[in-house]
């Protein structure tokens, strides 16, 4: 492969006039050769995976709604059997801090393996790559394309590709805004137009795709992604890393027969390189640039296997393994170390306490909200009143009526029917008016308790407390 060019420009230190130094390194190119075995096999797994996820999860139906749905404009997050309220953020706080720990856990055990192979910018490389094959060929006519002259041909070939990225991007833009708009009433008004931040959120994701995926690929992670930057200091000398063995593998060249020069298992035939999807040599050393595809050991086997020589020249494998020569099962033993252990047990803990709390997840909330311009007032039959305002919000996907009931003061009363119907996931607030004898309390504030039940049952039950104020 040709070397990467630099930019140069000309500086003048002191005592060396002239002297040029580079700022910055030009872009080349990477085509990526295609490859097959055990990792890319796992790899493509997880592409399916993914995307049946990302793209037929939108299609699902729950109750007669979508089973995934954001609902910005109603202010309710669908998840199949659950509703969630802008007040469950606890929630999302809960699921940020578990991914945040499965990253340090995946980091410790084995590296960068978000990045290899579950990554949105892996997944969707991969994605596009594969339409780029199947329209140029493979990593040589793609090249031998490129370096063609211009020709209807070429501009034909690569039209089609790029509509091809098109296609996907934009349908991956329109599912995107799908789970914040119901997307079986977002396609079909496509043709007649768009809200306006529906048709910005679909432009900018597609776009957003096309770019990172199609045309910046490995440059979004050697230079955007602030992953490849920390990664070390996440690493151990136990974590699993894709390594080069140099001590079986140099010096490296091609073996002849009758010949008596010892080379190692290397035949330096590059193939390691020309698979990555980023284009380093990690025959050079782990490389902040390696995103752990394990590309190269898929393409490192197949070529040990043609030569005759065993497996595993590039590997998974950590640095005290190298080391001490150890095998397999002592590099297992060690990847089991207290600092993972930790960090299993601390995400197990905070896994079982979020499904703890969700299984308990009340399905009815009601805030008391005291009516602050009127503190108090005297009525009729010698009553003293106050005012509150009762903001019930129904969590469940069924309607339901609630009975209401006060007590703390003898003789206080409700001027309301004690009875209330709420709407399935939806809110009401109701005006209520509590009256006491004039004579039942000193004057001052004092501690009342609404009591909440609903009809279905009453296991439902909410206690709420709120002041009356005597005059």
């Amino acid at each position: 492969m040709s070397k990467a060019k630099s930019v140069v420009v000309p500086i003048a230190p002191a005592g060396k006039a002239g002297e040029e130094q580079a700022l910055y390194e030009v872009r080349r190119k990477v085509y990526p050769r295609a490859v097959s075995g055990i990792f890319a096999r796992w790899r493509w797994a997880m592409v399916w995976f993914t995307q049946l996820l990302f793209y037929g999860l939108a299609w699902v139906q729950w109750n007669g709604r979508q089973a995934v749905l954001f609902h910005l404009t109603e202010r309710k997050f669908y998840l199949f059997g659950w509703v969630f309220w802008p007040q469950d953020v606890f929630y999302l706080t809960v699921l940020l801090i578990i991914c945040a720990y499965s990253l340090f856990l995946f980091t410790a055990v084995a590296g960068r393996l978000w990045c290899g192979y579950a990554c949105p910018q892996t997944v969707y490389t991969e994605l596009f790559l594969w339409i780029e094959r199947k329209i140029e060929g493979d990593r040589a006519k793609r090249m031998k394309l490129d370096n063609a002259a211009p020709s209807v041909a070429k501009y034909a070939t690569k039209a089609a590709k790029f509509g091809a990225w098109g296609l996907l991007a934009v349908w991956t833009g329109i599912t995107f805004v799908g789970y914040f708009s119901p997307i079986r009433e977002l396609i079909p008004n496509i043709p007649f137009g768009l809200g306006g931040w529906e048709m910005f959120w679909i432009v900018f994701y597609s776009t957003f795709t096309y770019l990172m995926a199609g045309v910046m690929r490995e440059q979004v992670c050697k230079y955007m992604c602030p992953y490849a930057r920390f990664q070390g200091v996440m690493f151990d000398p136990d974590t699993l890393v894709i390594t080069y063995d140099p001590e079986r593998g140099e010096p490296r060249g091609a073996k002849r027969k009758n010949t008596e020069q010892k080379l190692g298992d290397c035949v330096d035939c590059g193939i390691c390189v020309q698979v990555c999807p980023t284009g380093i040599d990690i025959r050079n050393g782990l490389q902040y640039e390696c995103i752990g595809c394990a590309a190269c050991i898929d393409a490192c086997d197949q070529v040990m296997d043609k030569v005759g020589s065993p497996r595993g020249l590039i590997r998974y494998t950590t640095e005290n393994a190298m080391k001490q020569h150890w095998g397999m099962r002592d590099v297992l033993r060690h990847v089991v170390r207290p600092r993972v252990l930790v960090y299993s047990s601390v995400l197990l803990a905070i896994i079982a306490a979020a499904a703890w709390s969700l299984a308990h997840r009340e399905t009815l909330r009601v805030d008391v909200i005291r009516d602050r311009t009127t503190l108090s007032r005297e009525v009729e039959g010698g009553l003293i009143e106050n005012i509150y305002t009762l903001q019930m919000m129904n969590m469940a996907e069924a309607g339901r009526r609630v009975r209401l009931e006060v007590s703390g003061i003898e003789g206080i009363t409700l001027v309301e029917g004690p009875s209330f119907d709420l709407a399935p996931s939806g809110n009401k607030a109701v005006t209520i008016h509590v009256r006491v004898p004039v004579d039942a309390a000193p004057k001052g504030s004092h501690k009342i308790v609404f009591d909440i039940r609903s009809d279905e049952g009453q296991e439902l039950r909410l206690r709420e407390k709120a002041s009356f104020m005597m005059p």
